[in-house]
């Protein structure tokens, strides 16, 4: 356990973010998501909820203000009903962390998971609620002025 770091990030999460690059991507899954399929570098964070995977991660990372959408989410399939709670959760803390964040930007399965392939790493939560995962693009620390 280290002082001021959330206990939700692992080691080997604070590592990944440690080593992760600005423009790199992290993908938070829920609880169902094939991780392994589309990605080998898979950290287990079993029975943790996103938001507070969240709140421990934009602890120690900002997102990336020169791309126009670094929080990115799964649309959901045809026939199929989001529940918009799952969302502003996840941007409650999003917003509070890093306020002027754009707007999450909802992108097909395919292409959600053609991003996860390319992902620095994946994040398996223990988020259950439906189209709960997230892809976050880790920023460039500001420069002090």
């Amino acid at each position: 356990m280290l002082i001021g770091i959330d206990p939700v990030i692992s080691p080997e999460l604070l590592d990944a973010l440690f080593r992760m690059g600005h423009g790199d991507e992290l993908v938070l899954g829920d609880a169902f998501f094939p991780g392994n399929t589309f990605n080998s570098r898979v950290i287990r964070a079993d029975g943790v909820k996103i938001p507070a995977l969240l709140e421990g991660i934009l602890a120690l990372i900002n997102l990336d203000s020169y791309v126009p959408h670094p929080v990115l989410m799964m649309k959901p399939v045809p026939g199929d009903e989001l529940d918009p709670s799952v969302e502003r959760s996840f941007r409650a803390v999003i917003d509070r962390r890093w306020p002027g964040t754009p707007a999450t930007e909802r992108i097909e399965r395919s292409a959600f998971y053609e991003r996860c392939r390319k992902a620095y790493a994946v994040v398996m939560s223990g988020e259950t609620a439906p189209y709960g995962n997230i892809i976050l693009t880790k920023g460039v620390i500001p420069l002090k002025k």
